[in-house]
């Protein structure tokens, strides 16, 4: 159909000009929109014979926008669904609100023009529109470019015996990987968390080779995975006993005669650099050398937002299931809030945010009022009359201390006006441990001023 007048909606300036450039080569006639906001203004200005609308944007979801045409009677042309990373149940609710079909990033050129075409021939009608394409349903680890490349380097990593180091931010996801990559490995042990190993050196000593008539926590990982959380809030005396054992692949019970072969496959996470964590003094070089063999970084949350509906929705059914609670419904707007939303405590907040709302929240599907009153006042939502819940009080215990720590540590820097020595004294921490708790919950010192909050 040479002239048609076609509007491409994306937030991305190279995919429009990408899109609109191959368009114009193929006769038509282009108008592109950066966000919703413009391809409002454009629509009111004039109807186009097709719409190309991207369902992710920083203002308006396209499926709100797609709702608001379709419902005010103006939508008469065919509407596309653009989508980097889009769900079945996003592709199913676009085509019951007048879609024509559903494309997915990176587009295939040929497959976006032959869908242009079928989609112009159809004209306003929806009743011939094509099935939307069919996505992966939700994955714990989330199907974005970056984690693409995680997921196939960590199940290479995952088939080899040698220790992995996952680098990465508080609350990113570094034991759900380690836990996937257990599984992925085929090995019939258990999957053993050393959550205890910020103890003196003989206290670590004795958790994690045991006595000779108590199996320490190398034994009870015997034939699975022990993995270490956070390598750097070990002791330095604990750090080189685990480089020494690494580095001999074998350890001696305490009071035992006779040493025993480590049969367990070590993962370790570090929050930061590791050669910062060597120049710092908070990693043993020993040992970065024994568990830096297979090096993995897992990407903070907010760089890669494609995830995020993802993971809500299988969180959603996680907990639903898990704790009895009764499904809701995200939105689409309310996924594109989340989705724009900076996370700092990448997957750790989002799985708390949505314990919150299935808890706390009403009946119906999730809005996006609703997730920012609940982004805005984090806690606050408690029913008339209840006492406030902190955010914490939904996660596991160790996770909850965590973020616990890490709110009250900052208060009190704040307090002593960012002086780590102050805060020793406040404490009552041992300088050296406490920067190494800093470090370890992801505290600057240099990055945190100002007076602590009321």
């Amino acid at each position: 159909m040479p002239q048609a007048n076609i509007l491409v909606v994306d937030d991305e300036q190279d995919i429009r000009n990408l899109v609109c450039e191959i368009l114009e080569d193929e006769g038509y006639s282009v108008t592109t929109a950066e966000n919703g906001e413009a391809a409002r203004a454009a629509f009111s200005r004039q109807v186009p014979d097709l719409v190309l609308l991207d369902i992710w944007m920083p203002d308006i979801d396209g499926i709100s926008l797609l709702k608001e045409w379709s419902e005010s009677g103006r939508l008469g042309c065919p509407v596309v669904m653009i989508s980097g990373h889009g769900t079945l149940e996003t592709a199913v609710e676009a085509t019951r609100l007048g879609a024509h079909d559903f494309v997915q990033k990176p587009l295939s050129l040929a497959k976006l023009l032959a869908t242009v075409k079928g989609a112009l021939a159809a004209g306003g009608s929806a009743s011939t529109a094509a099935p939307p394409v069919s996505v992966s349903a939700a994955a714990p680890l989330g199907g974005s470019p970056p984690m693409q490349l995680l997921r196939r380097n960590a199940a290479q990593a995952a088939s080899a015996s040698a220790p992995v180091l996952v680098t990465g931010e508080p609350g990113c996801g570094k034991e759900s990987l380690a836990a996937w990559m257990h599984q992925q490995s085929g090995r019939t042990g258990p999957f053993l968390v050393l959550d205890r190993v910020c103890l003196s050196a003989e206290e670590a000593r004795a958790y994690l080779v045991g006595e000779s008539d108590r199996p320490g926590a190398f034994a009870r990982a015997a034939g699975g995975t022990a993995f270490i959380p956070e390598l750097q809030d070990m002791e330095p005396g604990a750090q080189a006993l685990l480089a020494a054992i690494l580095e001999s692949g074998a350890y001696t019970p305490l009071g035992a005669d006779h040493s025993h072969a480590l049969e367990s496959r070590l993962v370790a996470g570090l929050t930061g650099d590791p050669e910062s964590a060597v120049e710092e003094g908070f990693l043993d070089p020993a040992l970065l050398l024994q568990v830096g063999v297979l090096p993995l970084h897992f990407p903070a949350l907010r760089e890669r937002p494609q995830d995020v509906p993802e993971l809500v929705s299988h969180h959603a059914d996680r907990i639903s299931n898990s704790e009895g609670l009764a499904y809701r419904h995200f939105s689409v707007s309310a996924l594109n809030r989340l989705r724009n939303h900076d996370w700092p405590g990448n997957e750790r907040e989002l799985v708390n945010l949505v314990k919150r709302l299935l808890v706390l929240g009403g009946d119906g599907e999730v809005t996006s009022l609703e997730v920012e009153d609940a982004l805005r006042h984090p806690g606050a939502d408690a029913p008339p009359g209840a006492s406030p819940i902190p955010g914490s009080f939904d996660l596991p215990l160790r996770e909850a201390r965590e973020a616990f720590e890490r709110d009250y540590l900052i208060y009190q820097l704040r307090k002593a006006g960012g002086s780590v020595g102050k805060l020793s004294e406040a404490v009552g921490m041992e300088r050296t441990h406490l920067y190494r708790k800093l470090r370890s919950l992801g505290i600057d010192p240099k990055q945190v001023a100002g007076p602590a909050s009321k």
